[in-house]
């Protein structure tokens, strides 16, 4: 009796590990890759530097150039996260881009995290934006709660037929929803790539572009690790896209649960800092989109 309870055990323990691996797996959960096995560099390969083997990247800017990655492939629908530390001191000027772009001429989908440089001592401002079917000026901006340059912290898009969530730290900040039953526009047909982009804006980029990059501070460094990508990648399995049983078009993953809603409208409450949907100087009428809610 013994050794048959024994080996149940075992047969038991081989079974949870078994669901452990599964459940955790790239088909299940996604993986974090190193930088080669998802990504190239696009804009100035020298100022792109690979630490730790590729599971780690610097991004440099200054005088000469700035410089960009972008996936190898496109993807629709999924989630997309990097950790990220942004640029210590004063960045005034800087803007760090992590973002998906259909990479289209005219009707293009994109949706956007830009961090906005600041000087020493001021708070970072994330701006998100989001593209559909060519149209953009949806910029919102939240002031971060914390140092991002002190230390990497998560920034995530999450995709899917329902709504597009930008989150960080998962704490959702931004929910663009689905109400093409509105007439209003989702990016839904294009496949998008991953971006992301270390350049000079300040021509824009802090306090409208009154605060200018000191380039005495130069050269100014971003840093990228634990590249993870989850979707339907294009070109690939045709009925991918439209599968409803991908983990990211679950039940959970159609809205946001109690917890991440209570986060989100603390966010909006404390630490928005500008909303298109509120600017009368730029639309006298409320965006259709603001009106249903989004």
């Amino acid at each position: 009796m013994a050794a048959v309870l024994t080996f149940q055990s075992l047969k038991n323990a081989l079974v949870w590990l078994f669901l452990c691996v599964l459940a955790f797996s790239p088909s299940v959960w996604g993986r974090p890759a190193t930088f080669l096995q998802d990504f190239r560099v696009t804009w100035s390969d020298a100022h792109i530097k690979q630490i730790d083997g590729g599971r780690a990247i610097q991004l440099i800017l200054d005088q000469n150039s700035g410089c960009g990655f972008a996936s190898k492939s496109k993807y629709l629908f999924g989630r997309v996260s990097m950790k990220i530390k942004l640029i210590p001191g004063d960045s005034a000027g800087t803007v760090t881009a992590f973002y998906m772009n259909s990479d289209t001429d005219t009707v293009r989908d994109e949706l956007d995290f830009e961090f906005l440089g600041n000087r020493t001592g001021q708070p970072y401002t994330v701006q998100t934006n989001v593209y559909a079917h060519g149209k953009g000026d949806r910029e919102q901006r939240v002031n971060l709660w914390f140092d991002p340059a002190a230390d990497f912290h998560t920034y995530t898009i999450m995709w899917n037929h329902h709504h597009v969530v930008f989150s960080v730290d998962d704490v959702p900040i931004r929910v663009y929803k689905n109400n093409e039953a509105r007439g209003l526009p989702y990016p839904k047909f294009q496949p998008m790539g991953v971006f992301s982009t270390l350049w000079e804006a300040d021509d824009w980029a802090t306090r409208g572009g009154l605060e200018k990059i000191d380039w005495r501070k130069a050269p100014f460094y971003a840093y990228y690790k634990d590249f993870d990508i989850e979707g339907c990648a294009v070109p690939g399995s045709g009925a991918c896209a439209s599968n409803p049983s991908n983990w990211w078009e679950g039940s959970a993953y159609q809205q946001l649960s109690a917890v991440e809603a209570r986060r989100y409208r603390w966010v909006r409450m404390n630490h928005m800092i500008y909303d298109y949907c509120t600017d009368k100087s730029r639309y006298p009428v409320t965006p259709p989109e603001c009106e249903a809610g989004i």
